[in-house]
């Protein structure tokens, strides 16, 4: 996946507030692997994934209806710290797949 930058994070905060609560973490997770999915596509055919973009997570989220704030609120604060949670949960997960590089 591309390197996720803090506009990644916001779009998908603001993508998963227009999600039913409880199916937030479970479909952030997805989105992380889609957009991952979409990044090797990129790369291995030149192009634009068809429906999930570039092969960041912002350009995943944008693939979804958003709820677009004024001001910080809790729950947008709350949605925020979920996107956080599930990155550093989905990079742990990929990372322990693949074997450690000597340096």
């Amino acid at each position: 996946m591309r390197p996720i930058l803090i506009d990644d994070l916001l779009a998908a905060a603001e993508a998963a507030l227009a999600l039913a609560p409880e199916a937030r973490a479970e479909t952030l997770v997805r989105w992380l692997d889609e957009a991952h999915a979409a990044d090797l596509y990129r790369k291995r055919l030149g192009r634009v994934h068809p429906r999930w973009g570039l092969g960041s997570l912002g350009a995943r989220a944008r693939c979804e209806p958003r709820c677009r704030p004024l001001r910080p609120d809790g729950a947008r604060l709350a949605a925020l710290g979920l996107v956080l949670a599930s990155v550093t949960l989905w990079r742990r997960r990929v990372f322990s797949r693949t074997p450690a590089s000597p340096i």
